[in-house]
């Protein structure tokens, strides 16, 4: 069983047949073409005609009568080989019951069985076949010294992977040690058993145990054959620091002698000086079984670069046995600086690695000076990657990973890998964002997900979208405003008059106003809340700031018009009455939220931000194509608000004052794109209603009301209310009554079929196919939006605010979806309401 000498190794399965063919050759019968190459095994060994009793007895074979023998597969780490069909040879001087019980028992095993009686021609055939098992006669020492035989077989270096049974008496009185066998190179022992069962039982644990072992270890030739000739320096240290392996490559670099490091302590080994603070991250790492790569830079009279990998290697016990060094200068020398003293190093390590100093380390190959002086630059730049090595940032999240990293240290397996993949997840980028996929048979979850929660792709088409707005608006003048809510028409005021109810109709408002809601409706709910007072600016200046926001809505829009924002900002008035959020926010919480209510669509295009970027719009390049329509939005409301003196409804207010509440209503705008919806939602379930609910049940005291009055207006907390406030209310329709949550579906529906239609016009990617208004299902479009963005946030908002009208509208729109669907219409109203 040889292979060609290469790094690429490969056994080869053969099929053996039994009877005349086997007797004819006493090697392995002609095998299926190998794998890959093969040695030629040793010399034929002829048999003596006419006799079973001389020199070697028929080398018979009685592995079967011309059958395949079926071999599995050997799986040894990533390694895969095929066996060979194993090959016994049994030695026994007479043919007795025990012999041909094994021989049976080969058979039965599909084994290849070859019997010798001559002892002087058992080692010839073994070189010759290179048997897997030898079992060997020792009942018998006069007639055959089986100690001297197999010592002999022991003495070749064929025989470091054979497995040697030795046959022994059943014994009459106490049993003997066996160490005289292990001595003489056995394996084992059989006590002696003729019965055909025992041999094979005895046979199949040797195939499966000493032998698939042996296998093995013959397998591990290759792998070392592949470390002896590797490039990289590679090292292999045991878990107490005792240097067990070093590759040419290793010895070279390091400048030792072949064979100089085997053994060594690592206290003993030279080393450099210690960088402490990349050697404990180093520690913090291969000490929980992790893998460390990174850069090592040395300093040793000349600047040496290393990429160096450190794998902990986890063995019996499921504890680190051993560490794999691996090491690879970057600078073009050929020495290196050997780091693994850092793994689990200890004081004793530490001090005498300082005392010994080896002079080969002390100096590198000197280089030209011209070639010197051509790498200042890069040196420099090493330099620099060493200092940031060194560094300690202690970001919140660092904190949160070196604790969980500590607490893994004497945790049981089990906990260890549990927080492995705690600490996976807090590295990643999007913490709070789910990985997740539209269904393959949903287009409609598809689309909405691809094109409401990412930015699009750029397309280098040559079509540049410009934004298909109109100028910014100045403060009308021509336009009949109220001067104030007592000169409100009657006509509009009936309008108002339910504003504080959820079922409240914004689109009688709307008709009544001709299409300007908004000044009205602001008017009411600004007064209703004190924000003239909170600014300290008059009722006039708020009636010109309504009008001129209002005013740069697009009243052509079909969805995102003055309209919505009349109704984002009834809704989140709604919200701010109710008593959850009362005990949550302050007075300038309550102006950003009813502000950022008002301003959070202006200027809106009736495009997605995917449109605009994959357009190459003038605002996806100035805001970089992130959050591209939200940064519009908030940055063009305060340019129009502090443009103006007349509509400026912050000048009256103190800078630090007006700072906040700036920062409250940007980041409530900012909150509304789509991208990080997930991420918001589940930090308030996370943040807010998870340890709230904790709280509240067990709220039996003064203290406990406290404490959830405490944990409800932290900063922190305070933001992620408002986040999904106005969240909710922008994205409200599905909740409302039936007819406005129809109403709303249409107008969506038709601002998306009109951006398919510009997309095709201008050769654009088309962001959301399904919304094709020729083939476009909108049931399946409103079922798809609420299955996968307002289900699961309008139950955290309940949670919390306790909203049992909405879930009852929401439930029922989605139950008129459904009906829709179920029943192949793709319009909004069954057939019969059409008509």
């Amino acid at each position: 069983m040889g292979c060609a000498p290469s790094i690429h190794v490969s056994e080869s399965r053969a099929v053996y047949r039994g009877g005349k063919e086997a007797e004819d050759a006493p090697g392995p019968a002609a095998p299926l073409p190998p794998r890959g190459p093969r040695l030629p095994h040793g010399p034929k060994t002829s048999t003596s005609p006419g006799s079973r009793g001389a020199s070697l007895a028929e080398s018979e074979s009685r592995g079967g009568s011309d059958k395949t023998v079926a071999v599995a597969d050997v799986q040894f780490g990533p390694m895969k080989f095929q066996t060979d069909q194993l090959q016994v040879l049994l030695v026994f001087t007479k043919e007795d019951n025990q012999c041909r019980g094994f021989c049976r028992a080969c058979e039965k095993a599909g084994f290849k069985c070859t019997v010798t009686k001559e002892p002087q021609a058992v080692l010839a055939c073994f070189l010759a076949k290179q048997h897997d098992i030898i079992i060997i006669d020792h009942r018998n020492p006069r007639q055959l010294d089986a100690d001297a035989l197999c010592r002999s077989i022991r003495s070749s270096k064929s025989s470091e992977n054979t497995v040697i049974i030795g046959v022994v008496r059943r014994a009459d009185r106490e049993e003997s040690s066996v160490m005289a066998l292990i001595a003489a190179g056995f394996t084992r022992r059989y006590v002696e058993n003729p019965s055909l069962m025992a041999c094979y039982n005895e046979l199949l644990q040797l195939e499966h145990g000493e032998v698939r072992s042996q296998l093995k270890l013959r397998a591990c030739n290759s792998i070392f054959t592949a470390l002896e000739k590797s490039q990289e320096a590679i090292e292999i240290i045991s878990e107490d620091h005792i240097i067990q392996y070093a590759n040419p490559a290793f010895e070279t670099t390091m400048g030792y002698e072949s064979g100089e490091l085997i053994g060594k302590e690592l206290a003993e080994v030279p080393i450099n000086e210690k960088k402490s603070d990349l050697l404990d991250t180093i520690n913090s790492y291969v000490r929980m079984g992790k893998e460390w790569q990174g850069i090592y830079y040395a300093q040793n009279g000349d600047n040496v670069q290393q990429n160096v990998k450190i794998i902990p290697v986890v063995g019996q016990g499921g504890k680190i046995r051993h560490y794999v060094s691996i090491i690879r200068v970057c600078s073009g020398s050929n020495k290196a600086e050997k780091i693994t003293e850092c793994v689990q190093s200890d004081t004793h390590t530490d001090n005498q690695s300082g005392k010994q100093r080896d002079k080969r380390k002390s100096s590198l190959d000197i280089r030209a000076g011209g070639a010197r002086a051509s790498e200042g630059a890069s040196q420099r730049r090493h330099s620099s990657m060493a200092r940031i090595h060194s560094m300690t940032i202690e970001a919140p999240i660092t904190k949160v990973i070196n604790i969980i990293s500590a607490a893994q240290e004497n945790s049981p397996m089990p906990v260890i890998e549990a927080l492995d993949r705690v600490l996976e997840i807090l590295r990643t980028t999007e913490l709070y964002s789910p990985q997740f996929g539209a269904k393959d048979d949903d287009p409609h979850a598809s689309d909405l997900v691809g094109g409401l929660m990412s930015d699009g792709l750029r397309r280098l088409s040559g079509n540049e979208y410009v934004l298909s707005t109109k100028s910014l608006q100045q403060v009308p003048s021509s336009l009949s405003v109220p001067a104030s809510l007592h000169d409100v028409p009657s006509r509009i005021a009936r309008a108002m008059d339910k504003d504080e109810c959820w079922d409240f109709n914004i689109f009688e408002l709307e008709a009544v106003t001709h299409k300007r809601p908004l000044i009205y409706l602001g008017l009411k709910i600004f007064a209703r809340f004190g924000i003239c007072e909170f600014l300290n600016c008059s009722e006039t200046t708020l009636r010109s700031w309504l009008q001129i926001i209002e005013a740069n809505y697009h009243s052509s829009n079909p969805y995102h018009n003055s309209t919505h924002s009349a109704d984002v900002l009834h809704a989140t008035a709604y919200f701010l009455c109710r008593d959850r959020i009362k005990q949550s926010l302050d007075p300038v919480d309550e102006a950003a939220a009813l502000i950022a209510a008002t301003i959070h669509d202006v200027d809106h295009p009736g495009r997605t931000n995917s449109f605009l970027c994959n357009a190459g719009s003038e605002l996806a390049i100035l805001y970089n194509d992130t959050a591209v329509l939200e940064s519009h939005h908030a940055a063009l409301a305060f340019q129009l608000s502090t443009r103006h003196e007349q509509c400026n409804i912050f000048r009256n207010m103190q800078r630090n004052d007006y700072r906040t509440l700036r920062q409250a209503v940007i980041d409530m705008v900012l909150a509304t794109e789509m991208t990080k919806h997930f991420e918001h939602v589940n930090k308030f379930v996370n943040s807010v209603t998870k340890p709230l609910a904790a709280l509240e049940e067990n709220k039996e005291t003064d203290q406990e009301q406290e404490a959830i009055n405490t944990m409800l207006r932290t900063p922190e907390n305070r933001t992620l209310i408002k986040r999904m406030l106005i969240k909710c209310a922008d994205v409200s329709n599905p909740c409302r009554p039936r007819e406005q949550c129809i109403e709303w579906a249409a107008r969506i529906s038709e601002e998306y079929f009109s951006q398919t239609d510009e997309e095709k016009r201008q050769d654009l990617p088309v962001v959301m196919p399904v919304f094709d208004r020729h083939t476009c299902s909108i049931p399946k479009s409103q079922i798809s939006f609420i299955d996968y963005f307002i289900t699961g946030m309008f139950d955290a908002w309940d949670a919390f605010v306790d909203l049992p009208e909405l879930l009852l509208h929401l439930d029922g729109n989605f139950k008129y979806w459904k009906d829709l669907d179920e029943r192949k219409l793709r319009s909004l109203r069954p057939p019969a309401e059409s008509e």
